[in-house]
This record gives structure tokens, C-alpha cells and sequence, in this order.
């Protein structure tokens, strides 16, 4: 082989090694960015499911003095008057 093949070779390789290096180096700032904002939606998820349940736990407190006030207004109406009979 001439020193100019061998050149080529040496310059095509040193080539390939700068491009794969270059994408790897771009794949990792992407993926750490990608990561970053999956934990950033992950706490925000996580924050809504607390809101979540505190409206549930809120949202059954209605629910049980909402009965008590039905039972209340059914005590203060009296029974329902009958038909009269003919």
C-alpha cells in the first residue's frame, strides 16, 4: 500500500471517530435533558394526585353533612300527609 491509501485510511477513520463522538455527545445532552424534564412532570403529577385526594377527602365531608342536612330538613317537615279517604 502507498502512504497516500494509508493516509486516506488513517484520515477516514480519525473522520468517523470525530462524527460518532459528536453523536454520542449530543445523545447524552438529550437524554439528560429528557430526563430532567420527566422528573420535573413526575413531581408535578405527583402534586396533582395530593390535590387530588385532598378534593376526595373534601368532597366525602360534603357528602356526610349533605345527609345531615336532608335528615334535618325531613325532621322539621314532619311526615307527608296522607290522602284523605272519601
Amino acid at each position: 500500500m502507498s502512504a497516500d491509501v494509508i493516509g486516506m485510511i488513517i484520515a477516514l477513520f480519525a473522520f468517523m471517530v470525530a462524527v460518532l463522538g459528536g453523536v454520542r455527545g449530543m445523545l447524552a445532552t438529550q437524554t439528560k435533558k429528557l430526563d430532567e424534564r420527566f422528573d420535573r412532570i413526575d413531581a408535578r403529577f405527583e402534586r396533582v394526585e395530593g390535590e387530588i385526594a385532598d378534593v376526595r377527602h373534601q368532597i366525602t365531608g360534603v357528602k356526610d353533612e349533605l345527609v345531615e342536612v336532608k335528615v334535618a330538613i325531613a325532621r322539621l317537615e314532619g311526615p307527608r300527609p296522607h290522602l284523605q279517604r272519601l
